[in-house]
């Protein structure tokens, strides 16, 4: 951590090519060579900017520091990094208050001698600037909504920079981003006639479906489709076993459905009137 002028100063220095009339030119003349990262970090310097050296996962830094925080309280003038909701309930300020929630339009009533809100109500909204009535109530009913904590915004790796939100992706993210892009592959080299490693897979089962089909409208047969062929075969025959056990299971459950509807000699059987 340091002032940004500081930090540019350094590391505009370190990568500065050494010239004889420069005191440590004799220590830094075999050893210089041009960083093409430093001018990346220089160019992230901007406002309160911190610079975190790891050799570890770049996403664990970044779960430690979304951890640390501290409660902030809502300021005047600044921008809401989120929405921010007062919840229905007693207040414990007293009646003479009331003029904070009628500006707002939060509608109150008083109980036991103070100021209760009849429903929740929603008085900073993400991106807008706070005013200094919302500030003040949030201040009062002691609701500090934000968090100050560190806030990653690049990464540096391997000499690229990318946004931080790249460390929000999980591995099953990724995996799923993966497969859809190979979907997307396949589907364009396959519409293309162009054959590729994505498509090859769909173009070979392809080309088995036709020969199959052709060995079951010629009769045809070849040891890869033997199996297919089999059970072709072997399908209408188990499909009419299993239609004529579902028949039967029909007909038994109606005949003893039959059977319970009798009423036996509800109305005397054969007795005489």
């Amino acid at each position: 951590m340091g002032k940004n002028t500081l930090m540019k100063a350094s590391l505009t220095a370190a990568n500065r090519k050494p010239e004889p009339e420069d005191d440590d030119y004799e220590v830094r003349k075999d050893t210089y060579k041009f960083n093409e990262n430093i001018e990346k970090i220089l160019g992230q310097l901007r406002g309160n900017t911190n610079l975190i050296f790891s050799n570890g996962d770049l996403g664990e830094v970044k779960v430690i520091l979304d951890k640390n925080f501290r409660p902030s309280a809502a300021k005047p003038g600044m921008i809401a990094p989120d929405n921010v909701e007062i919840p229905a309930g007693p207040t414990g300020l007293d009646p003479k208050q009331t003029a904070f929630f009628q500006n707002l339009q939060i509608q109150t009533k008083i109980v036991k001698a103070q100021i209760d809100i009849i429903a929740e109500k929603q008085v900073v909204f993400k991106g807008d600037k706070i005013g200094g009535t919302e500030a003040a109530l949030l201040d009062k009913l002691k609701i500090y909504p934000f968090q100050y904590k560190m806030e990653v915004s690049k990464v540096l790796q391997a000499g690229s920079l990318f946004d931080a939100a790249v460390l929000d992706l999980s591995t099953d993210i990724l995996l799923a981003k993966f497969k859809n892009a190979c979907g997307i592959q396949a589907s364009i080299s396959l519409a293309s006639g162009y054959s590729t490693s994505a498509s090859a897979p769909h173009t070979i089962l392809n080309g088995f479906k036709n020969l199959l089909a052709v060995s079951l409208s010629t009769g045809y047969d070849f040891p890869e489709a033997t199996k297919f062929v089999s059970a072709a075969k072997n399908a209408p025959a188990a499909g009419a076993a299993g239609a004529a056990t579902a028949k039967a299971a029909v007909v038994e459950e109606k005949k003893e459905e039959e059977e319970a509807v009798d009423m036996g000699d509800l109305f005397g059987g054969d007795d005489e009137y």
